[in-house]
This record gives structure tokens, C-alpha cells and sequence, in this order.
């Protein structure tokens, strides 16, 4: 396999995913309709497309050894601003995929179709979605159940992934990380939900490892399970000065979950690389160094920059198309 179609290669994970490649000496094509970028300036193959468009898509798809399925509207707060759209790019256009395409197929789903369980949860543990976001990405995994697919779970990423992408500062990580040098003070409510967490660079790693494996099926990916009150402590190892406010009261996010990703170790020997301290200094280091001009500008939320941008949005990169 040389010819690898990375569909939403322009994003967060994306980038990481598109370098690595890259590194590997795959020849690579980005199909990718720039939601939240006004440009694209990889020295790489790049379609400008929306995964609805099965007609521009179809020819990419044919070109293609194997497809790294990115595209989605990710989050849930993102995805209930529209949840016909939501539906059509996240679960819909997976299921013309599934129908349109026999090749090898890398499928990024989320640890959060697991929904809030108390236990350690592995790929055969019952799902339970508590979010349009998590039940779309549930149904996509359905359709890929028969194809020659592997379906990774992510864990909540955080870190850099690379030069270009757009930063994600919407992220558990990435969030305290950015409120302990703006604010020099974390406000954690509750404070006892877990989430496993993942650097974003080891999802491209995960992948390229995978390309070419027979490998099928559902797997969790990260690196560890930490509490998010844990999390402020370890932030503040960071800012010494940082104060840390505790309300003691249930959080209004109810996702609640730890998993195993024992499953990705003994199948393809999966090994995360990159520390939480790590991701932490990348962090820091952007925000120290005056390189993101405006840190509370809503273009590193998803849901912020959608919700300002959605009448745009919908007249420009969203015009209703024909998957046929």
C-alpha cells in the first residue's frame, strides 16, 4: 500500500497523522473541506471537499490504497448545533464509505460512546452514549463492523500535534494548561471524573502503525486514566503559583469513564510515547512565547467557533450536496 487517502487531514489530528505519514514515505492526499482553517499549506496533495460530495470524493477514494476516515463534527456541544448535519457527516457519509470503498480503512471513533460507568472499561464492555456526538460516532462504527476497518476508540487528546494545524484549546489538558498561565487560577467542579487521556501525536503513531496490518476491529487508544482534579495538581507542578479553587458539587459533564487499551498492546504492541507533563510544556510553551495572538478567540473551540461562524458556515462550506 503506498497511496493514502487522509479524509479530514487538515484538523487537529490530522496533522500529526499527515507528518507521520509523510515520514514513512506514503504518498499522501488530504480531502478536507477547511471548517475551522482558511488555508491549507502543507506540501502535500490536498482536495478541498465536503464528505457529502460523493461524486468528488468517489475518484480520491478509487485513487486510494488505504483511508483515514477524520472527518466528523467533534464534540457535544459542537454537534447539537445542527443535528441533521451532525448525522449526515458523522454517521451518514461513513455509511456510503462503507458501501463505496473495499480498501483498507483507519476510523477515528471516541471513548465516549462508553457514556459514565464506574469500572475499567475494555472494547467488550456495553457502550452507553449520553451525546448526539458519541451515538454517531456509534453508529459509524456499525457500518464499518464488516469491512476490512479498524475502529479506534480515542481517548481526550491533548498536546501539539504539528506546525500547521489548528491548536485545540478545548480539551481537558490543553484547557487548565492555557487557564493556568492566563488566569493563574484552576476552577475544578466535582473534580472525581476520570478521563483517559491521549497525546494527539500518539493517534498519528497508532495509525501509520496499522496501515498495512490485517488487524480489524475496535480498540481504545491512551495513555492513562487521571482523575481531573489529579490533572490541576499535575498542571500546577507546571505554574508552582497556580491556585487551585475545589467546589465540591457534581460536574454538568456527565461523562464519567477509564478504559483499557490492553486490547492495542497485544494486538500491534501499541505504547504511548508522549507524556501528559509533556503535552503540558507544549502547552505552556505557546502560551509563555506570545505564539497564539488571541487565547480566547473562539476559532480553538469547536463549539464556540462554530456557533459565532453558522450562518457562514451554512451558506459557504456546508451547501447541501447530493451523496449519491
Amino acid at each position: 500500500m503506498k497511496n493514502v487517502l487522509v479524509v479530514g487531514g487538515a484538523g487537529y489530528v490530522g496533522g500529526a497523522i499527515t507528518d507521520l505519514l509523510l515520514d514513512s514515505n506514503y504518498n499522501v492526499r488530504v480531502y478536507d473541506v477547511l471548517l475551522y482553517e482558511d488555508s491549507f499549506r502543507k506540501p502535500v496533495d490536498f482536495v478541498f471537499g465536503d464528505v457529502r460530495d460523493a461524486g468528488k470524493l468517489k475518484p480520491h477514494l478509487e485513487w486510494a490504497d488505504a483511508v483515514v476516515w477524520l472527518a466528523a463534527i467533534v464534540g457535544d456541544g459542537a454537534c447539537q448545533l445542527n443535528p441533521q448535519l451532525t448525522k449526515s457527516i458523522n454517521q451518514d457519509s461513513v455509511s456510503w464509505l462503507a458501501d463505496n470503498y473495499d480498501g483498507r480503512i483507519i476510523f477515528m471513533s471516541t471513548c465516549s460512546v462508553y457514556g459514565a460507568q464506574d469500572k475499567e472499561l475494555d472494547e467488550n464492555s456495553p457502550t452507553n452514549p449520553l451525546s448526539l456526538y458519541a451515538e454517531t460516532k456509534l453508529n459509524a462504527e456499525k457500518y464499518l463492523k464488516h469491512k476490512n476497518a479498524m475502529i479506534f476508540r480515542l481517548g481526550t487528546l491533548f498536546g501539539v500535534g504539528d506546525l500547521y494545524s489548528r491548536i485545540r484549546l478545548d480539551l481537558v489538558v490543553n484547557i487548565l494548561t492555557v487557564r493556568a498561565y492566563v488566569e493563574g487560577q484552576i476552577n475544578v467542579f466535582g473534580g472525581d471524573q476520570f478521563r483517559p487521556l491521549l497525546h494527539v501525536k500518539d493517534v498519528a503513531i497508532a495509525v501509520v502503525q496499522n496501515i498495512e496490518t490485517e488487524h480489524k476491529g475496535v480498540f481504545n487508544l491512551a495513555r492513562q486514566n487521571v482523575r481531573i482534579m489529579d490533572l490541576a495538581y499535575q498542571v500546577r507542578m507546571h505554574f508552582p503559583d497556580l491556585i487551585i479553587e475545589h467546589t465540591d458539587m457534581p460536574f454538568q459533564d456527565t461523562r464519567n469513564y477509564r478504559v483499557s487499551a490492553q486490547k492495542a498492546k497485544d494486538t500491534f504492541g501499541f505504547k504511548s510515547v508522549h507524556s501528559i507533563d509533556e503535552g503540558i510544556e507544549e502547552l505552556k510553551y505557546l502560551v509563555e512565547t506570545k505564539r497564539i495572538k488571541d487565547l480566547k478567540s473562539p476559532r480553538y473551540s469547536n463549539q464556540a467557533y462554530l456557533k459565532e461562524h453558522y450562518n457562514e458556515l451554512m451558506s459557504e462550506k456546508f451547501k447541501e450536496v447530493e451523496a449519491a
